[in-house]
């Protein structure tokens, strides 16, 4: 009358059959064919990729750098590069920020450089800002300057490279009577 279910009878991999205890009369049932040749990629769609995100109860100490977006939940301390970042309501930025469009809605104490900036009514920003293009809501926070740049991005001083600060030493020690300073 009642017959035990064969669905979780182990199925031998070299034969495809079901091992001994399966009823006699009952296939197996028919394994996919696994090809080849590599499967090309599915392409990306042209959506834009959505944000990383660091979540409200997350705490980075360390520099952030992508090119992509991110957005900020949680605390950072250390400084951000990216190509769009929004500090949500709540969240605390403690370093430089550098990004194409940046939108603070949290708290930021450090100095921002960015292409477009923008302050919301419940931004609270401790420090200058370098700018082409900035927006700032009536009630947000700001204590700093703020300068007008068409080239935000550069400070001016180019990034140095250990080579460039052995570079740097050596000169010194020359003109110092070969003692580095």
């Amino acid at each position: 009358m009642f017959q035990k279910s064969k669905i979780n009878e182990p199925i031998d991999p070299r034969s495809g059959a079901r091992s001994a205890g399966s009823a006699p009369g009952v296939r197996a049932p028919e394994r996919p064919q696994v090809s080849e040749t590599p499967v090309a990629a599915t392409p990306r769609s042209s959506s834009p990729a959505s944000p990383s995100v660091i979540a409200s109860d997350l705490k980075v100490i360390g520099n952030l750098v992508t090119n992509g977006d991110l957005q900020i939940e949680g605390t950072v301390e250390g400084d951000i590069h990216a190509d769009t970042l929004i500090v949500v309501s709540g969240a605390q930025v403690r370093g430089e920020i550098r990004s194409n469009n940046v939108t603070v809605n949290g708290m930021v104490v450090g100095k921002i450089r960015g292409r477009k900036v923008r302050l919301t009514d419940q931004a609270h920003v401790d420090g200058d800002i370098v700018h082409s293009s900035i927006s700032m809501e009536e009630g947000a926070h700001f204590e700093g300057s703020i300068h007008r740049a068409d080239d935000p991005m550069n400070d001016g001083t180019a990034p140095q490279t250990a080579s460039s600060r052995v570079m740097d030493l050596t000169d010194k020690a020359k003109a110092g009577d070969g003692k580095p300073s």
